[in-house]
Parts: structure tokens; C-alpha cells; sequence
């Protein structure tokens, strides 16, 4: 069986970089492309792209794309359709918290320049990523998640955004971080119209959806884990490792939702 091909867009680091680690070492290693803005300066990737091939270990490839130059993303989509011709899954790991590296906590701190920054990377990215890579993703062989045998397949591929719960508009009880709550609500609109667009086709149907990690201790919340409670805070190998076995239960019964980390429904 061919191997399963993921491409992982943010994997310098955090959930990204921890994709890529497990991705490798899958139920089926996969061949794993790894974008991010500056793939010479990440010695994690540059040491995981070395040790690829090892039995029972995937490969992976580093191209270098900055998720807010649209020429980027679709240079990067035309250099996996000739190495590869198809992708199985995509995973959109790229966020921006705000420019500051603060969430806004009232209207004096926010700016425009700071929300179109904070959207162009958590939304417009992601948006973009849909754009070059479905056609790759339409000839994938829809080797992630669940393809139910009365069926037959479902699907070729698989769209995942990296959503968050401040994303949820239903749950906002809180206020504040307009930037980071606006643009991760956009992009749960975003997966919501492509899956309507990308389910319409009669044999090569995408399935898009939008999960929440929980909390996890990366560099973006980093300033805000002092009073999260410990069996709520989640390493990101935790969190990844719950999220891949969520994936792998996808189909075209989940396409246009969202979801947490346990699987559960996540209100818009």
C-alpha cells in the first residue's frame, strides 16, 4: 500500500513540529512535508528529515513557506505536485496569538494593523492552503481517516484547522482577545464553506474540519498557563496523539464541524 502523504503547514514548532514527530512514526509512517517560514534555521526539523527512511519511520521533506504570501503557498503546492502528485492530508498549524504576543484585553489595545495581521495568518492562510492544495488533496487515496465499508470510499482527503475554544462564539463568556477570537471564529467559517464546496463532488469529496487542541503549553499560551489547572494543561505530544486518533475516525458524516480534542462537538 502507498504510503500515506501529510503536509504539515507550521511545523517549526509546537503542535506543528509534534505532527510531524508522530506523523512519522504513524500506524502507517507517512511521508510528511513540513512547511514553515524558515526551515534552515529549525535543527528539530533538519534532525527529523535526516533520520527519515529508519524502518518503521516515514520521510519528511522541509519546504519553505511563509503562510502570508499567497506566491509562497502556491509555489510550495506546484513543488509537492511534482514530487509527490497527491496529498492525503493537510494540517493547518500556523497561529499568530497577536503581533504583541499579548492577547488585547480591552478596545484601547486594539489596532488595525494588529487584527489584519492576527487574520491574515490564523485565516487567510489557511484559506489559501485550501486554495492550491485541494487539487492534490481530490488525488489523494484517502488514507486518513475512516472510510466505512458500506460505502465505499468516502473520501480522497482531508482538510484539519487548528481551531481554538476562544474561537467559539456560543462559549465566549469572557471577552477580550479580539484579534485571536475573531480570526480562529473566521476560520471555523471558513472550514464550514469549504466543506460545502469540496463535498459537492461525486468521487473526489474532501472532508474539512476544525479541532481544538485544548490547552497545551506551546510558546503562543505560554504567558497565559499560571492558573490553568494542571490536569487541564496538555503537553503537545498528549494533545497530538489525541488529535491523530480523532483523525482517524473522520469521515464525510464530520465534514463542516468542529471538535475538541475528545471529540466532542465544539459550538460555534
Amino acid at each position: 500500500m502507498a504510503a500515506p502523504v501529510a503536509v504539515v503547514q507550521g511545523a517549526s514548532r509546537g503542535l506543528g513540529l509534534e505532527f510531524c514527530k508522530q506523523l512519522l512514526k504513524w500506524k502507517t509512517p507517512a511521508v510528511v512535508i513540513a512547511t514553515c517560514r524558515n526551515p534552515d534555521g529549525c535543527l528539530e526539523l533538519q534532525n527529523l528529515a535526516a533520520r527519515g527512511g529508519a524502518p518503521g519511520r516515514g520521510t519528511l521533506s522541509l519546504i519553505q513557506l511563509d503562510v502570508d504570501r499567497e506566491d509562497e503557498v502556491r509555489g510550495a503546492a506546484e513543488r509537492v505536485a511534482a514530487q509527490f502528485g497527491r496529498v492525503d492530508l493537510i494540517i493547518n498549524c500556523s497561529a499568530m496569538l497577536h503581533p504583541s504576543g499579548r492577547g488585547e484585553t480591552s478596545l484601547r489595545d486594539v489596532s488595525a494593523q494588529g487584527v489584519l495581521a492576527t487574520v491574515t495568518t490564523n485565516t487567510v492562510g489557511p484559506l489559501l492552503m485550501a486554495k492550491y492544495f485541494t487539487p492534490l488533496l481530490q488525488q489523494g487515496a484517502g488514507l486518513f481517516g475512516s472510510q466505512p465499508p458500506e460505502s465505499g470510499r468516502q473520501h480522497r482527503g482531508l482538510i484539519v484547522n487548528m481551531t481554538a475554544k476562544v474561537g467559539s462564539i456560543g462559549d465566549n463568556a469572557l471577552g477580550g482577545w479580539y484579534s485571536y477570537r475573531l480570526s480562529k471564529a473566521a476560520l471555523n467559517m471558513v472550514t464550514r464553506t469549504l466543506a460545502i464546496e469540496l463535498g459537492r463532488s461525486t468521487h473526489n469529496k474532501v472532508v474539512c474540519v476544525s479541532l481544538h487542541p485544548g490547552t497545551v503549553a506551546t510558546d503562543l499560551s505560554s504567558p497565559y498557563l499560571r492558573n490553568v489547572p494542571a490536569h487541564r494543561l496538555f503537553s503537545p505530544e498528549h494533545s497530538v496523539s489525541l488529535l491523530l486518533d480523532l483523525i482517524h475516525t473522520l469521515n464525510m458524516e464530520h465534514t463542516g464541524q468542529a471538535f475538541s480534542w475528545d471529540g466532542s462537538p465544539l459550538p460555534w
